[in-house]
């Protein structure tokens, strides 16, 4: 048996350590690793569609890490085994990542039916990491019928989360005006449930009036579609059971009406073609000749003799020539 066929078998037989050396394998982006990481996900399989993918983003310090942290602690008590994918930014300049979330979940990461895992960016845009399609696999493999993704918190791009996920639950903070303005045509739209988080003390009048005004707004973009928009307490605890209550609402909804299907569809298709310019580019790569004729292009748009389109043209010509016509007579 491979190293891979043993882990796939620790893995389904729930084995905690097994996924995290999963994770770091498929995360890994050395040669060897990535084979033995393909070889892994083969083995698996096709990802179930028993699970249940919920996005969870939002403006820098809307508390998702904490609100993820009460919301796991409901699932547990519905019955659910419960996994966290928390992405870290990582240092443009060191590629470090602080990976902290767990100290931010210590409910969660004591017990022994959920999973924390938090994984850097590593400088993929969109709020996930470059390989939270394969570790959410991986933690469904492993028993885990909840998947909570907690995202990076940088604004705008971070609808690619969509692309996941069943489940969009967007975090405001009141008095956010101007991050919810930037979001209108990103986030915000995607959003399937919206909260005010830190709706205590003083600002928990300022919570209540904010979400009050962007129902009424959301009711005029959106219509029919408007998502609900509540008011809850991480820290205190309030308004978590109620937000908890909504996502299983929207969950309920989206089997009945076929658009879970539809979404999963969805994603499966958005994966191949991500996977598909993965393997291709890997194919090149591989090619002979290819690092000499890359660093070549490389330095024809580092001298400005070449514009990069032009310069990557003529590098995918130059491993992939054209075929000749006359081959089909």
């Amino acid at each position: 048996m491979t190293p891979a066929a043993e882990l796939a078998r620790a893995l389904r037989a729930g084995d905690r350590r097994a996924l995290s050396k999963a994770i770091t394998l498929v995360e890994s982006t050395r040669p060897v690793d990535r084979g033995a990481a393909r070889e892994l996900l083969g083995l698996l399989g096709p990802a179930g569609a028993t699970s249940w993918r919920i996005g969870v983003t939002g403006v820098p310090g809307a508390g998702k890490s904490t609100l993820i942290d009460a919301l796991g602690e409901q699932a547990i008590r519905a019955g659910r085994r419960v996994a966290v994918l928390a992405v870290d930014p990582s240092s443009r300049q060191t590629g470090g990542s602080v990976l902290g979330d767990k100290t931010r979940m210590s409910r969660l990461a004591a017990e022994a039916c959920a999973y924390v895992r938090p994984s850097p960016t590593l400088g993929v845009l969109g709020g996930i990491a470059a390989r939270t399609r394969e570790s959410i696999t991986l933690c469904e493999a492993a028993g885990y019928d909840l998947i909570f993704v907690e995202t990076v918190g940088v604004g705008q791009s971070e609808e690619q989360v969509a692309s996941l996920v069943d489940c969009v639950l967007l975090l405001l903070l009141s008095g956010a005006g101007d991050e919810i303005s930037s979001m209108k045509r990103g986030i915000l739209e995607a959003a399937d449930v919206i909260a005010f988080n830190k709706a205590d003390g003083e600002r928990a009048a300022s919570a209540s009036h904010d979400a009050s005004a962007l129902r009424s707004s959301l009711a005029v973009s959106r219509g029919r579609r408007t998502p609900p928009v509540l008011v809850v307490s991480a820290l205190q605890g309030t308004g978590v059971t109620e937000l908890w209550d909504s996502l299983c609402a929207h969950h309920s909804q989206a089997e009945s009406l076929g658009e879970f299907g539809a979404r999963r569809t969805r994603q499966r298709t958005e994966y191949f073609s991500a996977a598909f310019d993965e393997a291709l580019q890997d194919a090149l790569s591989r090619r002979p000749g290819a690092a000499l004729a890359r660093r070549a292009a490389e330095a024809s748009v580092q001298d400005g003799t070449a514009s990069p389109w032009e310069a990557a043209q003529r590098l995918v010509s130059a491993l992939l020539p054209e075929p000749d016509s006359s081959d089909g007579q």
